[in-house]
C-alpha cells in the first residue's frame, strides 16, 4: 500500500477504560489544551472539537480547543512544539504540516524532531472540480486542454493539500507552466471564484466543494482517494480514470511535544483511538466526509514520516516555493 493511502479501520466501540499499567501514569492532573492551528469552523477544527468532547468525558478534565491560526499553520505547531511534554498539550495537524517541513526549512521548530505523532485520526479525499458550464466533461478532457492552453487553478494557500493536489494534476497533465496556481486565503474564496468563472479548476477539499456540487454549480471530475467516496458515489477515482499519480488524501492527526514519556504516549494514543470509536463522533465525522482510521502509535508515526518524505521530494522536484 502506498504511504499516502490510509487503510480503512473498523473502530471497535469499546469502553473508555484503561489497562492497569496505563492508569499508573498520573494523567491528567489539570486541563488539557488541544491546539488547532487553523481558524474555527474548518474541517480540522470541527473534528478536533468532536474529539475533545469525547476525551473530556473519558478523562474527567476539560479539553480546551485553542485555535491558533497563522504562519501557514506553523504558529500553533510552534506553540505545541515548545510546550512541556507532559500530555497536557496536544496538537491537531494535517498534511499541510508534513509539506511545511520541506517548504519552510527555516521554521522555528523541526517537525520531525520537536513533535511526536500519537495517532492519525482519519482522512478525506480531494475532488477535482470545475464550474458546471465548463467545457470539460471529464478528467481526460481537462488534462488534454491543460497540455495546450493556459488554465488558472486555485487553492486554499501555498503548501495546502489543494495546492499539492493542483501540482499533482499539473504533473499528470504534463502542463508545465500552462497551469497557473493562484493561492487564496482559505478554500471558500477559491470555490467562490471557481463558480464565478475566475478560475478554471480547483483540486478542493471535499467539505469545501460538496455543497456547490450538490447544488449543481460545480462538476466533480474525480476524487483523489484510493476508493470512491460515499458522499460522491458516482464520481470515479483518478486511478480508475488512468491517472494514478493524482493520488492524495488530506489527513488529520494528533501530535504532542517530543520527549513525551513512552508509557504516557501509549496511553494517549489508546485514549484517542477509543474516543474515535464513539458512535456519535463516528456519525458526525462521516457526515463531514472523513474516513476515520485511528492508526496505532507506531503505524501513525511511520505514516506521517512517509508522507513528509513523499512531499519533500515533490516540493524539491517541482521547485515549489512559499511565495508561489
Amino acid at each position: 500500500m502506498p504511504p499516502f493511502a490510509l487503510p480503512r479501520r473498523g473502530l471497535l466501540a469499546v469502553p473508555f477504560l484503561l489497562p492497569a499499567a496505563a492508569r499508573a501514569v498520573e494523567f491528567p492532573d489539570r486541563n488539557i489544551r488541544l491546539i488547532v492551528p487553523f481558524t474555527p469552523a474548518g474541517q480540522t477544527d470541527i473534528l478536533a472539537r468532536l474529539l475533545a468532547q469525547r476525551l473530556q468525558e473519558g478523562w474527567g478534565r476539560p479539553v480546551l480547543v485553542e485555535n491558533r491560526p497563522g504562519g501557514n499553520a506553523m504558529l500553533g505547531a510552534d506553540i505545541a512544539a515548545k510546550a512541556a511534554p507532559d500530555g497536557h498539550t496536544l496538537l491537531a495537524i494535517t498534511l499541510a504540516h508534513a509539506v511545511n517541513a520541506s517548504l519552510f526549512p527555516q521554521a522555528p521548530y523541526d517537525f520531525l524532531r520537536d513533535l511526536t505523532t500519537l495517532t492519525v485520526l482519519g482522512s478525506l479525499p480531494l475532488v477535482v472540480v470545475v464550474r458546471a458550464g465548463a467545457p470539460w466533461p471529464d478528467l481526460a478532457a481537462l488534462l488534454a486542454t491543460a497540455r495546450t492552453e493556459r488554465l488558472n487553478g486555485g487553492s486554499s494557500g501555498t503548501g495546502t493539500p489543494p495546492h499539492i493536489g493542483l501540482e499533482l494534476l499539473r504533473r499528470a497533465a504534463g502542463a508545465g507552466d500552462l497551469l497557473q496556481h493562484a493561492p487564496y486565503r482559505g478554500g471558500a474564496p477559491s470555490i467562490t471564484d471557481l463558480v464565478a468563472g475566475t478560475l478554471d479548476v480547483v483540486v478542493s477539499n471535499l467539505p469545501e466543494c460538496l455543497p456547490q456540487i450538490q447544488a449543481g454549480r460545480l462538476r466533480a471530475l474525480a476524487v483523489t482517494g484510493p476508493a470512491r467516496h460515499p458522499l460522491l458515489p458516482t464520481v470515479p477515482t483518478a486511478a480508475e480514470l488512468g491517472v494514478p499519480q493524482l493520488s492524495i488524501t488530506s489527513w488529520t492527526a494528533v501530535q504532542a511535544p517530543a520527549g513525551l514519556p513512552a508509557p504516557l504516549a501509549e496511553r494517549l494514543a489508546g485514549d484517542l483511538r477509543r474516543a474515535l470509536a464513539e458512535p456519535v463522533l463516528v456519525r458526525k465525522a462521516e457526515e463531514l466526509g472523513f474516513t476515520l482510521s485511528g492508526l496505532g502509535l507506531e503505524e501513525s508515526r511511520r505514516f506521517v514520516a512517509a508522507e513528509t518524505a513523499r512531499y519533500a521530494a515533490l516540493v524539491e522536484e517541482a521547485g515549489i516555493r512559499p511565495d508561489q
